[in-house]
């Protein structure tokens, strides 16, 4: 594959020299680990690829994404977060940071490493410091009226994902309705409406990768902080905050 030509017109300093890291968070049960497949059987023939998977205890979704022959398995790779799933993404990333490199060292040049949340909820959002792009991924099963509950997820990463459109019918969801109202509630910003099945909507999202790594390799993209995420509340009933500024550099070029 030919490297990218540099521009240039662009300061040597600002074109990076690692991979892109993308990031894909939303709650359980919308389908990240099913749209990661997805990419990587559209892009693994044009783009050297690794995955880092997010769990609390286990590496159920590496087992996934290996099981479905989607990359050579050594170049997806669980972190077991053992906490909060968003503490490992946005609060202390180093673990998720140490993975990414390692991938990298292991398998380098690499022009993509994907980064998996673990199943979280609206609040969710990963740290500037660990990815460079971020993809938030709804599903319609999930109800038309999520997209109005609003988070920094939803309003703010670089592009929403409605999953799973082929269920709207089965569900009583309007996705036409929905993706116009993602749009409305990110002011304009990019929504796609996908369906693993509908080649079309796959195209849009490769689409979309493909022209986010183009601008972050000519130094061209910043990546942009959603915001901290709102209090929220886990099953042993604590409430707590990710609101502090995290205590580490922001991804090196």
């Amino acid at each position: 594959m030919t490297p990218p030509q540099k521009d240039s017109s662009v300061p040597e300093n600002t074109i990076p020299t690692r991979a892109m890291r993308l990031g894909v968070a939303g709650p359980v049960g919308t389908g990240k680990s099913s749209l990661i497949a997805t990419l990587c059987r559209a892009l693994s023939g044009e783009l050297r690829l690794g995955v880092i998977t997010n769990d609390i205890y286990t590496d159920e979704d590496a087992r996934f994404l290996k099981s479905a022959g989607v990359l050579d398995p050594e170049r997806i790779r669980p972190v077991e977060t053992g906490a909060c799933p968003h503490t490992a993404i946005r609060d202390d990333v180093t673990a998720n940071l140490l993975a990414a490199e390692d991938m990298e060292a292991d398998f380098g040049p690499l022009d993509l490493v994907i980064i998996e949340s673990g199943g979280d909820n609206l609040t969710a959002t990963f740290s500037p410091a660990l990815v460079d792009a971020q993809l938030f991924v709804l599903d319609v099963a999930g109800g038309g009226d999520v997209v109005r509950k609003g988070g920094p997820g939803i309003a703010r990463a670089d592009l929403l994902v409605i999953n799973k459109t082929d269920l709207g019918p089965h569900v009583g969801v309007d996705v036409e309705r929905m993706t116009r109202e993602g749009r409305e509630a990110r002011q304009g910003a990019p929504v796609v409406a996908l369906s693993r099945h509908d080649e079309a909507s796959i195209r849009i999202l490769t689409g979309w990768v493909r022209d986010t790594l183009a601008h972050y390799r000519t130094g061209d993209h910043t990546p942009v902080d959603p915001g901290p995420m709102a209090p929220h509340s886990h099953a042993d009933g604590a409430t707590h905050t990710h609101d502090q500024t995290p205590a580490h550099a922001g991804p090196s070029a």
